[in-house]
């Protein structure tokens, strides 16, 4: 097969539309026994290999374009295309394809391609479906083809419904089945399978019900055993009747319930192991049967719900202590399944389920099972309670409410989560997560309801800090009696860091319930210890945990922290953590910032007071000295509450000067007799004044605060001597000279000459004139023309003025100093 004539490029087409090419090589037309029919073969004319092996469909439209091009679909979204190099090539496999259709071969088409809504339009409705083939062995292909072919048509699928509704079809295909079986007829089990598979996707709920009934269903099942694509039969009836037992906890009288749970369970068997994995294409298609399925579940909850015998009998030998191991979990995974099943239900219905399960005593029944040493049992006990507490967590806090004016604190339905959660034996504590979540539910005020008479929310979190919360932080108060954790191995480290996880939820969304339970039982300092852990997570976690807390900025909190030096533990890991580049150093900066940028005053003191020895070195942020800058000015303004309270005076009335009163100081100006002018003065009006006396005070102002620093550091040894302050007596950092002495208080440090609280020393060297000269000249100029402060003390951020300018302005003769006061 060398001839040109036969040349031809195989073309597909891909999910963007596009053609892409398959290949070269020679086609030709033959009868392959594998397809049972006329085929069309391309071979590849490299290496001989099979690029195209098609059967020609009687029912399929092939096109011809352009004389060279032979265009048709193999199924849904799958088409396929020959171009041929020479026109001749074409036109000989157009007859053979016309041949086997029965068609004319000067058609550029075989079928009519009817639009699907001109096909709706021109069609009638109420027309009668399908004519199918009588149901024989021998036509069960003919049968199979046109159940592909009506597929994609909805028009066809519907009619093709019709006439397997109304022809009783399936059950004589079931017939069929058992005929082939018998004779091991697997092409025809073949056929069947997909006959089968096609009625799947019908999608009609008429059909499913008469394939689903008690006669049919495994006769259906068998048919799917028979997939053409696997070489060896599944065996799923076997599974059902054999391996798959249906157990009766509690024996079901009624026998439509019964038939009900063994239907669903089959159907859902079929969805989700039968049927092949259905394409995008399909999905759609299979909607009616999860329909099914989730409506049987519906109609078996209810049925179960109306039956309090039943109900009854269940929850009494639940927890009957006389009921064996083995009966007691098929009963709670029963109890289990069934509230799984009541997610189906709607909100309303679902709400009266609860209901029903409350009024039976589901609460008092979990706490027995609970209790229980049986690790599968308790498991399944925590997944019915999970789904009580997400659906109506109020009901669960209610009844532990009441339980605890009868119980001890020990056996509390909350305090056995709490116990499971902490003795959780799995090494990812998978329990501990689930219970830890559900705690976080029960705790959460968000969820909480408040009604005229009471709020859910104070009185329940008033029975959990009384009741249980000693239960939960139990493991980290045991945890922490030392400078370092007791136990560090990764299970404890991940207890904790569900525990604080937990505390933290607490801290962010419970006021002083939580307040008041952290500063009486020192719960800060007890988790900061953890800082010390060898787990980068749990380290964490515990400064997660005061992170939460330094972000209320609660002065209590404040004042608790300062108090007990709980910053200490945080600086010795900062510290320990040195030079490395990590999670945890980011953490603590990122902490010590916050405190900067709101302007923690507490905070901010205790730190720079207390560490600022051991941090002032870390120069990669500009954190720390922030800080230091931040506590000056603090520091600035307690020392001279006058200043403080000046600047804010100049920042309200530097601006407000209106038209007029510059009117009125130019008109004084003018009335001013120029003898009144010392020679060589410069001449200014009264606002340049203003701006010059702004000038002239801001560097003295700098020059007596670097007088005062260079002071304090000269007398340093005098000011350790004689200076009280706080300091912390456990605190260990390797600060040089082993202390660290707070600044002076403000009394004290004015006693001492020369000490920085005393800015009226007289005669101090490089002062630029006596200080009581420079207080009149203030004086002076803050009462000119009735003006209030004029004065331009610094602000917090401004930059010093230039040296030049400072000499220049602090040799400025008296006389002129005065001048400018008067």
């Amino acid at each position: 097969m060398t001839d040109t004539r036969r040349r031809v490029k195989v073309y597909t087409l891909n999910e963007d539309r596009q053609w892409d090419d398959r290949g070269t090589g020679h086609v030709s037309s033959g009868y392959v026994d594998r397809l049972k029919g006329m085929s069309l073969l391309v071979r590849a004319e490299s290496d001989g290999s099979l690029l195209l092996e098609s059967k020609i469909n009687p029912n399929t439209a092939y096109q011809k374009q352009q004389d060279t091009l032979i265009v048709w679909s193999e199924a849904e979204n799958y088409d396929l295309a020959l171009s041929f190099q020479e026109k001749a090539g074409c036109d000989e496999i157009w007859e053979k394809i016309c041949q086997v259709q029965g068609k004319d071969p000067s058609v550029d088409i075989t079928q009519d391609l009817v639009d699907e809504s001109e096909e709706e339009r021109f069609e009638d409705m109420s027309s009668p479906g399908l004519e199918l083939p009588s149901c024989e062995l021998s036509r069960l292909e003919e049968i199979a083809e046109i159940v592909a072919a009506s597929l994609p048509s909805p028009l066809r699928r519907e009619k093709l419904a019709l006439s397997l509704e109304n022809e009783g079809y399936i059950k004589k295909l079931l017939e069929i089945f058992h005929v082939c079986e018998d004779l091991e007829n697997i092409e025809g089990l073949h056929h069947l399978y997909e006959i089968i598979k096609g009625i799947f996707l019908l999608n009609r709920t008429a059909l499913f019900e008469v394939m689903f009934s008690e006669d049919c269903i495994m006769d259906i099942i068998g048919c799917l055993e028979y997939d053409p694509s696997l070489s060896v039969q599944r065996k799923h009836r076997e599974f059902l009747t054999k391996t798959a037992k249906f157990k009766e906890v509690i024996p079901i009288s009624d026998p439509e319930l019964k038939q009900k749970i063994h239907q669903t369970y089959r159907v859902q068997y079929i969805q989700d192991v039968v049927l092949p994995t259905p394409s995008v294409f399909e999905e759609n298609m299979l909607s009616t049967l999860h329909s099914f399925i989730f409506f049987n579940k519906v109609e078996i909850v209810g049925m179960l719900q109306e039956d309090e015998k039943f109900l009854t009998e269940l929850f009494a030998h639940l927890t009957d202590e006389a009921t064996d191991d083995e009966k007691r979990q098929e009963l709670v995974n029963f109890l289990k399944e069934f509230c799984a099943f009541s997610q189906t239900l709607q909100p309303q219905n679902r709400d009266a389920f609860f209901k029903t399960l409350s009024n039976m005593g589901i609460l008092p029944a979990l706490e027995v099972i609970l209790g229980m040493d049986d690790t599968q049992v308790r498991s399944a006990a925590t997944d019915i309670f999970s789904y009580l507490v997400e659906y109506n967590p109020s009901m669960v806090r209610e009844f532990v409410m009441q339980e605890s004016q009868q119980n001890d604190d020990d056996i509390l339905l909350i305090n056995l989560i709490i116990e499971h959660m902490i003795c959780d034996t799995d090494p990812e504590l998978g329990g501990a997560v689930q219970l830890t979540g559900l705690l976080r539910t029960l705790v959460d005020p968000d969820n909480m309801m408040a009604t005229t008479n009471k709020t859910e929310k104070t009185e329940f979190l008033g029975f959990f800090y009384k009741h249980c919360m000693h239960v939960l932080t139990a493991p980290l108060l045991a945890n922490t009696t030392e400078e370092k954790p007791s136990k560090d191995d990764f299970q404890t480290a991940q207890l904790l860091a569900l525990i604080l996880e937990l505390l933290t939820f607490c801290v962010e969304h419970h006021t002083y319930h939580i307040k008041n339970y952290i500063i009486n039982k020192d719960i800060l300092r007890r988790v900061l210890v953890l800082m010390s852990s060898v787990h980068s997570f749990l380290a964490l976690c515990a400064l997660r945990f005061m992170r939460k807390i330094v972000g209320l900025k609660d002065e209590f909190y404040n004042r608790y922290i300062v108090k007990s030096f709980l910053f200490e533990p945080v600086v010795k890991a900062f510290l320990n953590n040195g030079s490395r580049y990590n999670l945890l150093n980011s953490a603590i900066i990122e902490i010590f910032e916050y405190v900067r940028v709101e302007d923690i005053k507490s905070l901010t003191a205790h730190i720079i007071e207390n560490y600022w020895k051991a941090l002032e070195d870390v120069d990669y942020v500009q954190t720390f000295k922030g800080l230091k800058l931040r506590y000056d000015q603090q520091r600035e303004r307690q020392d001279n509450p006058k200043l403080d309270s000046m600047r804010s005076i100049l920042r309200n009335h530097r601006y407000r000067r209106d038209a007029r009163s510059i009117e009125d100081e130019e008109e004084m100006w003018f009335n001013t007799d120029e003898d009144d002018l010392e020679d060589g003065d410069p001449m200014v009006l009264p606002s340049e004044k203003i701006k010059n006396s702004d000038d002239l005070m801001d560097p003295i102002t700098k020059f007596m605060e670097r007088k005062k620093l260079k002071e304090s550091e000269e007398k340093e040894v005098l000011l350790k001597t004689n200076l009280g302050g706080r300091q912390s007596s456990s605190f260990k950092l390797s600060f040089s000279g082993g202390t660290k002495t707070n600044l002076t208080s403000q009394s004290t440090a004015s006693s001492l000459p020369g000490s920085p609280g005393s800015p009226g020393s007289p005669g101090s060297p490089g002062s630029p004139g006596s200080v009581s000269k420079s207080t009149t000249q203030t004086a002076a100029i803050t009462t000119k023309g009735g003006l209030v402060g004029l004065v331009d003390y610094p602000d917090d951020d401004e930059e010093d003025d230039d040296e030049e300018e400072e000499e220049k302005e602090e040799t400025l003769p008296l006389s002129k100093k005065a001048r400018l006061g008067s």
